[in-house]
């Protein structure tokens, strides 16, 4: 199997960053191992590594390293190779009973796409253990993805009873024994809670096993902290709702998360920035001032262990209360430590701007710095932080006035009864002069883009073409397989004027690398993938005879034809790579990302993508980020810089916004309070587009107060345009017609997507250029806003076009 230059250079990139990604959750200090020895492996995911989350989160690399095959590569000698063998045959049998039990609960096509993503829990079995080694590593497995909700059943959320059993039995029989975590998301420890060593590998690409192995012998060590909150399933709040299949109350209004747990005083098993290493730290706070409107504290971090590392220092910030209730304290900055050797230290600066962390009064219809103590705390996790002295704030101050645009969700905000308190009155305390803000208006008159003159020059038809995408390959489009240009990329943007100076533009999935195909040929007809790598994400559950039709379907390869390649690089899922905290190293893996995008003609990468972790059975958290909307805000802005650091190469962040769940996820209705939206689902998108201004924005699927975010002109237009200064384009999530409006709402509609301001409907349909035309005629959209979202798209076009 040979490799590429690019393949060969990016793996190397990932298998030396991936390491920051990871952490311990627990240890005492067995490990790492000083050199390969014998090792009992066991686990669903020893063989069967999970390189990262399904659907959308697909990548198709050349080939992929197992755990097993890492261990074995680095010299070490598997003594459990029969068990691995029985448990394979035990998974094997229990899928297809599940798969069969599946399809007969979901028939026709409709029912196969609503099982996209859907996980198959852990079998229950009965293999015996009594294998020997140096050391013992159980590897526990969660596959989830999109399409699907995770569940509290055993062998999903819960660990199934043969887990439990068995990783209990090795923690005891092995004096060295690790509990590996190969998973995009939570899973509740509450049952294996003896287990002395507990390391989140995460899933990582396709050189988990390598990285695994890496860490193992203490050639990388782990450096991450947990992103999102790990706690007992019974200690998570009970305030908001999940998965109703039409409508989705987000009664806990800021209360997400860290927010929750720290306000309320329930301590979870591994808090929201959590993370060991094979050394320990100490954080000693040096004072703090105020800069202007910037507050800055410093710290001098210590290696007081035996082993390199790198440590993570995080500043919180407890927000007065007046008018408005807050939550116990919220993350205002983090800096990442270069990598201490033992007995080695190093001072940070940890700073952020009060009006970034300024609140949103619905009321005032403004956010609003109010008076008070502002109590700064500093520590290596949530529930670890000291306070070291507050900002002072004589008069509520308003920052910057808005309007109330997201509408009514129908109740009040949950707010706590009783809240964990500090004393904080010993503190040194400083006061801050208010004189240097000014209150800033934000205006939501019409602005008179500039119309290009080709557009102006365009017919009704040709105008309507341009707001929706290039459509036409029927079923391929549901799995995100539409482009004419690229094999097995998602869909373009029309190519019908090319020849007028218009280029098209080519869009691929994402967001663990690009999503393509891994080999296709051409001819006078076109591009023709070779297999079914798009089918991966619904071929499970494809009946015999359908997969044979597909089969017949697909172009093959003639003698003497030539066949092209390319292969791409998978790089760790979005939760592993906020758990680095570091920017830097999620800039570089979008570099390997625009690298890849300019090597195959690729304008629009269809991510990051950058959901709030609003609770842990959302089955797609793996590819967000963190339930923290700065955290997330800050490692999209650095991904989207690595990847538009190339020429002709843009970013898409999205699902934008309040796509929280899968549950019906093309038309559920997420009921969200002005305030919640806009200081934790919006704000991350805020945060990316003023420091990297990506290039565009892809709307979510669900609806937000009763009207799909895609038709939703006041989060386009006011929010994004007006407030965040997004001068991108807008692009529709693929909406394929006989999946939509299936429930209690209808379907999108063309004309009230591109009246919003969304820019491009993807991947579109004949139907829904039909439905544009007759808007336009009808008088439902005004051709001047059709001109503006195709101008949009003819500068982009151009921009992109010309330098890739």
């Amino acid at each position: 199997m040979k490799l590429n230059n690019y393949e060969i250079e990016h793996n190397k990139i990932v298998r030396k960053l991936a390491p920051e990604c990871t952490l311990l959750l627990k240890s005492d200090g067995a490990f790492p191992l000083s050199a390969p020895c014998k090792i009992a492996l066991f686990g669903n995911g020893a063989r069967n590594t999970l390189r990262g989350g399904t659907g959308s989160g697909e990548v198709y690399s050349r080939y992929n390293i197992s755990i097993e095959k890492g261990l074995k590569k680095s010299g070490f000698t598997i003594t459990t190779e029969k068990w691995l063998d029985d448990y394979q045959e035990v998974k094997e049998k229990a899928k297809k009973r599940w798969t069969a039990q599946k399809r007969k609960e979901n028939p026709g096509i409709k029912g196969i796409v609503n099982m996209m993503g859907l996980p198959m829990p852990e079998p229950e079995y009965h293999l015996p253990i009594d294998y020997d080694g140096d050391a013992a590593v159980y590897v526990l497995s969660r596959i989830s993805g999109e399409g699907s909700d995770r569940t509290n059943a055993r062998g999903d959320v819960r660990l199934s009873n043969t887990e439990i059993r068995d990783i209990l039995a090795l923690n005891l029989k092995f004096k060295k024994f690790m509990l590996v975590l190969n998973v995009g998301g939570v899973v509740d420890l509450s049952e294996v809670t003896e287990v002395k060593n507990i390391l989140l590998l995460s899933q990582l690409g396709a050189l988990s096993g390598m990285i695994f192995s890496d860490l193992l012998l203490g050639k990388a060590y782990p450096s991450g902290k947990l992103s999102t909150t790990w706690a007992d399933l019974k200690d998570y709040s009970p305030i908001g709702e999940f998965g109703d299949k039409d409508d989705t109350r987000y009664k806990e209004g800021i209360y997400v998360g860290y927010r929750y747990f720290d306000s309320v005083g329930v301590r979870p098993q591994f808090p929201f920035g959590f993370g060991l290493s094979y050394t320990d730290f100490k954080i000693e706070p040096e004072g703090f001032a105020i800069d202007g409107k910037n507050i800055c504290v410093n710290v001098n971090v210590t290696n007081i262990g035996n082993f390199r590392g790198k440590e993570v220092c995080q500043l919180y910030v407890s927000v007065p209360e007046a008018d408005l209730d807050q939550p116990y304290q919220s993350l205002a900055a983090f800096e990442k430590t270069k990598e201490l050797l033992p007995g080695e230290s190093c001072r940070l600066t940890l700073s952020f701007n009060m009006a970034d962390i300024a609140s949103y009064d619905s009321k005032k219809c403004a956010y609003v710095l109010e008076h008070g103590n502002y109590i700064l705390r500093v520590g290596a996790s949530s529930r670890d932080t000291v306070a070291v002295g507050g900002i002072n704030i004589e008069e509520t101050m308003i920052i910057r006035r808005v309007k109330n645009v997201i509408g009514d969700c129908g109740f009040e905000d949950w707010k706590p009864d009783h809240k964990n308190q500090e004393n904080t009155e010993h503190l040194n305390v400083i006061r801050m002069d208010t004189s240097i803000f000014t209150k800033e208006e934000v205006n939501y008159k019409e602005n008179h883009e500039e119309i290009v003159p080709f557009v102006r020059k365009l017919s009704d038809k040709d105008l309507c073409s341009i707001n929706i995408g290039s459509y036409g390959k029927g079923f391929l489009s549901i799995i995100g397989n539409a482009s004419q240009k690229v094999a097995g990329a998602a869909g373009d943007f029309t190519f019908a004027f090319e020849k007028q100076g218009f280029p098209g533009m080519v869009t691929a999935d994402g967001p663990a690398g690009l999503r393509i195909s891994k080999r296709y040929i051409k001819d006078k007809k076109g591009i023709h993938p070779i297999g079914n790598d798009m089918l991966g994400m619904i071929g499970d559950f494809l009946p015999g005879p359908v997969k044979k039709t597909v089969s017949l379907l697909e172009r093959k390869p003639k003698a003497g034809e030539k066949i092209f390649e390319q292969y791409c690089t998978m790089i760790p899922i979005g939760t592993a790579v906020a758990q680095s905290f570091n920017p830097m190293l999620a800039s570089k893996l979008g570099d390997i990302v625009g690298s890849e995008m300019e090597r195959f003609k690729v304008n629009f990468w269809l991510a990051p993508a950058m959901n709030i972790h609003r609770s842990i059975f959302c089955g797609r958290n793996f590819e967000y980020y963190s339930e923290d909307p700065l955290l997330s805000g800050k490692m999209a802005a650095a991904v989207t810089r690595g990847v538009q650091a190339h020429p002709g190469c843009a970013a898409t962040i999205k699902h934008y916004a309040a796509n929280n769940q899968e549950t019906n996820r093309f038309n559920s209705n997420s009921l969200v309070s002005e305030r919640a939206m806009r200081e934790i689902y919006l704000r991350g998108f805020g945060i990316c587009i003023r420091e990297s201004r990506p290039k565009a924005v892809m709307t979510s699927y669900n609806l937000l107060n009763g009207i799909h975010t895609a038709e939703h002109r006041g989060l386009i237009e006011d929010i994004l345009r007006k407030e965040y200064g997004f001068n991108g384009i807008v692009m529709t999530d693929w909406m394929i017609h006989g999946m939509l409006g299936s429930g209690k709402y209808p379907a999108p509609i063309s004309w009230k997507i591109a009246g919003a301001g969304g820019d491009v409907m993807m991947p579109g349909s004949k139907k829904d250029y039909k439905d544009l035309l007759k808007g336009l005629k009808d008088g439902k959209i005004s051709r001047k806003q059709l001109e503006i979202n195709a101008s949009r798209m003819f500068k982009m076009a151009n921009e992109l076009g010309e330098k890739l």
